[in-house]
């Protein structure tokens, strides 16, 4: 028979090397193992690596055959383990992994204690560059935020808004999703809930009107709680405030260092 021909293993001659080459937005299930247990979803994920300016091409194939045959639940250790075998599979000496999921908790209405789901948006990074490992962990949590000013100027009431707070910080060790989902709610207004009855109503609406933040004031007070973190190399915290009283967002961003 005759050898079937691999063109990508051939010699390129134009002297380009190229940063990062591979797969994008691959669906794929996976399992995760957090603060709080395992559970399973679907994420999005994107591998690639560094290709040398005598490669022609790379071996597209090995990145989805490298997550057929992992069966080990994603946490901090689990994704370094991943990026590296990804390495050493595509011949690369640097590359990267996004891993972009849903993430769900379970949460207690304040009063009632009914209990009921809430999703949040999460992105795990594995890096492998000049030699080193850079883990990082994005996460983008809900919440409720009321003007201060409003409530100072107001014979009665305040206008308030939704407002998604994103925080992305690279790790020298783990740092759990509930952590930074935790850190933001306590930082904001008033947390979010997806089940409420109303003696819980009464309470998050009378919480957000005791507890008033600018947008300023969210990301300030995320990026003071953070910075004294031994665990966290840097990190990037911003916040979009949906006005209800305007037809445009109030934003506040802080990177450190």
């Amino acid at each position: 028979m005759n050898a079937i021909a691999d063109v990508q293993s051939s010699k390129d001659l134009r002297n380009m090397p190229i940063n990062q080459v591979g797969i994008k937005d691959l669906r794929f299930p996976i399992r995760l193992k957090t603060a709080e247990g395992e559970q399973a979803t679907v994420a999005r994920l994107t591998m690639t690596v560094r290709l040398g300016a005598e490669q022609k091409g790379t071996h597209m194939s090995r990145f989805i055959a490298l997550m057929e045959a992992r069966q080990t639940p994603i946490d901090f250790d689990e994704l370094h383990s991943l990026t590296r075998d990804m390495l050493a599979l595509l011949e690369a000496d640097a590359g990267k992994i996004s891993i972009s999921f849903p993430f769900f908790r379970q949460k207690t209405a304040p009063v009632s204690g009914i209990q009921s789901m809430m999703d949040y948006d999460v992105t795990l990074g594995g890096e492998v560059a000049d030699g080193r490992y850079r883990h990082e962990i994005k996460v983008l949590v809900p919440v409720t935020s009321l003007c201060p000013c409003s409530k100072e100027i107001s014979k009665y009431g305040a206008h308030n808004q939704r407002s998604h707070v994103t925080l992305t910080l690279t790790a020298r060790e783990a740092v759990q999703p509930e952590e930074i989902i935790d850190l933001v709610e306590n930082q904001a207004s008033c947390q979010l809930y997806g089940l409420l009855k109303r003696p819980d109503e009464k309470y998050v609406t009378e919480r957000a009107y005791e507890n008033p933040k600018f947008v300023e004031d969210m990301v300030r007070d995320i990026a003071v709680a953070l910075r004294t973190d031994p665990r966290v190399e840097r990190f990037m915290v911003e916040s979009e405030n949906f006005e209800s009283i305007h037809n445009h967002s109030a934003y506040a961003y802080i990177a450190h260092p």
